[in-house]
């Protein structure tokens, strides 16, 4: 099975026009290649501009929008990731880098026009994982995250006319709750019978640079753009003092990491899935994917087994591995009217566990409820922080510990999960009674005071707030 992608280069005339637009006339103009579409209007913002251009012809290769880094773009760029708090190796924070925000810009903007920027190593930090392992994290120089945000933007307008509307990660209309909604609504409407559940192993940190390369270039053959992507891949990592290179991968937690592993997985995963797989299937099938999460699901076991056998094959030829315990066929068709409780599969996506269960009515519906683990991992945290805060005063845990609640709330308040919000409000208000009556040796705070407290400081009461 192999994904090919018919490009051509931009024309010299198509060339002009870029160009055209670049000089700031006041005219509005048609893409030659084409004849017709879009119009490409020159009073646009730069990004609109090559979008217009990317969209009027998907198979087109560009080969001049590095000059599109103007400083217009990099004080959006600024804008968009002043909000990490975190610094790199540099140690220049946000704040600092904003006391002469117009001269620091000028000064990146000539470095990048000379060819004179040079990509600093990452900081890698290691953060808490579930089964007490630690996940890597990357943390970038500002300069690099405002320069990857500003690629990050052109690479991201270039591709979304390619991307398929099944993935859902790190685009714009797109979320995790979409996600959600259109699996289940696939599940039911294709008749589902059969999950692949699959677990690609360390993504960011088994990107394969050239394969990446070259699926960048089916787009993009911008030698600006190649160069500061290759400076970023190749710039090393600090930990501990230590210089290392890794020769593969891209940071997790990188300004640009997102869009490249999109790009990276489009043509590993969904287009082969689309061009390669559909095709070939004697059922209905469909894959829906948020980052390097993704579920397929097909109305044969046959198509099941066989796409299961390919995937790591497809996988293992970009150097990307998937999890051989977690990729497995998980049997999930509706059950029969004649059944009772609940359906006998039942798989977890983006947080949630998805089962069939019977409604009031007696018909069988397709439900789904916070996973077990997430479920776990947030009530222990919850403990731990009552526990590590509980010497603060009052109003200042009663804050902290509202915001954690409606942040929960926020994401896992779907129908048929109404339950599970319940268990966190109640658990919640046992953890601060808990810890706030060992505030002290001589007994803190006690039972009798608590219930007083809670009607004075109030936790906000569990609701749906997705009504998907």
């Amino acid at each position: 099975m192999e994904d090919t992608q018919r490009s051509q280069p931009i024309s010299t005339e198509s060339q002009g026009i870029v160009e055209q637009a670049a000089s700031g006339s006041n005219c509005v103009v048609k893409c030659p290649a084409s004849g017709e579409g879009p119009p490409l209007l020159v009073g646009e913002s730069s990004l609109a501009r090559i979008r217009t251009l990317a969209m009027s012809q998907p198979d087109l290769i560009l080969t001049s929008v590095a000059h599109r880094i103007d400083l217009h773009l990099l004080k959006k760029s600024f804008r968009q990731v002043r909000r990490s708090e975190s610094a790199g190796v540099d140690k220049m924070t946000a704040k600092q880098y904003a006391g002469n925000l117009d001269r620091n810009l000028y000064n990146l903007y000539q470095r990048l026009r000379r060819g004179q920027y040079v990509a600093t190593p990452v900081r890698r930090v290691w953060i808490d994982k579930e089964g007490g392992k630690k996940r890597p994290i990357g943390i970038t120089a500002l300069e690099d995250k405002i320069v990857q945000k500003a690629v990050a933007s052109l690479l991201e307008v270039i591709f979304e006319v390619n991307f398929y509307d099944f993935s859902h990660a790190y685009r714009k209309t797109h979320s995790q709750h979409k996600a959600l909604d259109e699996l289940r609504g696939r599940c039911i409407e294709l008749n589902i019978g059969w999950i692949i559940s699959a677990d690609v192993s360390g993504l960011f940190d088994n990107i394969d640079h050239g394969h990446l390369r070259e699926m960048i270039k089916r787009r993009v053959n911008d030698g600006g753009i190649l160069r500061l992507i290759g400076k970023w891949l190749n710039a090393g990592v600090m930990e501990e003092g230590i210089l290392s290179y890794p020769g593969k991968g891209t940071p997790q937690g990188g300004v640009i990491s997102p869009a490249l592993s999109n790009i990276f997985l489009h043509y590993v995963l969904d287009d082969w899935f689309v061009k390669e797989v559909k095709p070939r299937t004697k059922g209905k099938c469909f894959l829906i994917r948020f980052a390097d999460d993704f579920i397929i699901g097909c109305e044969t076991e046959s198509d099941a087994e066989r796409i299961k056998r390919t995937l790591p094959k497809r996988f293992n030829r970009y150097g990307l591995a998937l999890h051989s315990e977690k990729t497995r066929v998980i049997p999930f068709a509706r059950p029969s009217s004649k059944e009772n409780g609940k359906g006998k599969g039942t798989f977890d996506f983006l947080g949630f566990t998805f089962y069939w269960s019977k409604s009031r009515r007696g018909d069988w519906v397709l439900k789904k409820k916070t996973r077990r683990k997430s479920l776990v991992r947030f009530m222990k945290g919850l403990w731990e922080w009552c526990s590590e805060n509980r010497h603060e005063p009052l109003n200042e845990q009663h804050e902290v510990l509202c915001s954690k609640l409606r942040g929960h709330y926020q994401y896992y308040g779907v129908r048929s999960n109404f339950k599970a919000l319940e268990v966190v409000f109640e658990y919640a208000e046992k953890a601060w009674g808990f810890w706030l009556s060992r505030r002290s040796h001589k007994g803190g705070i006690s039972w009798e005071k608590f219930e007083r407290l809670r009607t004075n400081y109030p936790f906000p009461k569990p609701g749906i707030v997705h009504a998907i």
